[in-house]
């Protein structure tokens, strides 16, 4: 790939680890900090529904990114064979030891402290863990989607995937707005079979990216249909908050799809990247970041919580934590000889 190519995929690939540790960050004071939206001013509900759109577009990202940089490949059994033991076993292993280690960490994290509900913390400290297997599995999958792949036009497969977004995103939607007016248990049944669900859904976007299939579009079109994605994500939850509907914004929701799908194509069409040696460093150490940053969140939240701040300063606060000590960690955990690398994944 050309450089700038490289540059705007380290770009995507950056900003999609820092809306990660941002999500986990005002999730943490959101949900740990008060017993309920309702305690919280106008602003604050506001900043929390728009955080939760900013911070779901980075899952979006990396799947993209794999989608474009692992699809358009040509596979044969070695070929298999290979990308397996490069990529899945070294995975599997390492998703093992970091379980372990979080496993082992929470028994050691200030239990007892009256500023955070402990049972609700333990679930978000390992939240993050459960793109382990979703990514493990995509990559399994990932040479026999791009054997088939090769055999047909990207139109085609353009075409396929909106048939798959519509079950996969606008159907589980239309159900949760009937939910919302009172009308329950309409479940419409549908199976997506090996399509890879919403996540595989988008790796193919990031594939159909590849080949130049949306360069039609202005950039200006693209533009807006991600600021109307983020709009109506922000209303909709204010919606639900209004009607007192549980709602909870998640991959599958249609809106996440069209904003960080519109996203990725502008950032394709960036040329040089601007502060470029900060940028290629936060990318490089992005997986490893993943893997360690929850070992600082939960001893943070109970000294940011208790700061004299509103809940989005609080925040802030947290996520610019979470950026600086995981950063620094994985910095040093890098140059531990024959150790390193390794138990961060990095190759």
């Amino acid at each position: 790939m050309s450089k700038n190519r490289v540059e705007w995929i380290d770009f995507v690939r950056a900003i999609a680890i820092l809306t990660v540790l941002y999500i986990h960050a005002t999730d943490g004071i959101f949900i740990i900090s008060s017993d309920s939206i309702m305690n919280f001013t106008m602003f604050s509900r506001v900043f929390n529904f728009a955080s939760l759109f900013i911070g779901r577009i980075g899952v979006p990202f990396f799947l993209m990114i794999t989608g474009y940089l692992l699809l358009d490949r040509s596979y044969n059994d070695e070929r298999v064979r290979k990308f397996w033991n490069k990529n899945c076993k070294g995975l599997i292993i390492v998703t093992v030891i970091w379980a372990i280690i979080y496993a082992i960490s929470l028994q050691f994290v200030a239990v007892g402290s009256n500023q955070v509900n402990f049972a609700e913390a333990g679930n978000l400290f390992f939240s993050h863990m459960w793109y382990m297997p979703m990514i493990i599995g995509m990559y399994l999958s990932m040479p026999f989607v791009a054997s088939a792949l090769e055999h047909f036009d990207p139109k085609t497969i353009n075409q396929a995937t909106i048939v798959f977004a519509f079950l996969a995103f606008l159907l589980p939607f239309v159900t949760v707005v009937l939910a919302m007016h009172g009308i329950e248990n309409v479940n419409i049944q549908y199976c997506l079979g090996f399509s890879g669900g919403v996540y595989g859904i988008y790796i193919i976007l990031g594939y159909l990216v590849k080949k130049n299939l949306f360069k039609k579009y202005s950039s200006a079109k693209m533009g807006l249909l991600a600021i109307v994605s983020f709009i109506i994500c922000v209303l909709f939850q204010y919606y639900a908050f209004i009607k007192g509907y549980d709602f909870f914004l998640w991959y599958e929701f249609p809106f996440i799809l069209t904003g960080s799908f519109a996203l990725f194509e502008l950032s394709s069409r960036m040329g040089k990247v601007r502060a470029f040696p900060l940028v290629s460093f936060l990318s490089k150490y992005s997986f490893a970041v993943f893997l360690v940053h929850n070992l600082f969140r939960l001893p943070l939240l109970p000294l940011v919580v208790q700061l004299p701040f509103t809940e989005p300063v609080k925040a802030i606060i947290l996520w610019i934590l979470l950026i600086i000590f995981s950063y620094i960690a994985v910095v040093i955990i890098y140059r531990i000889p024959r150790f390193g690398k390794y138990i961060l994944y990095m190759r």
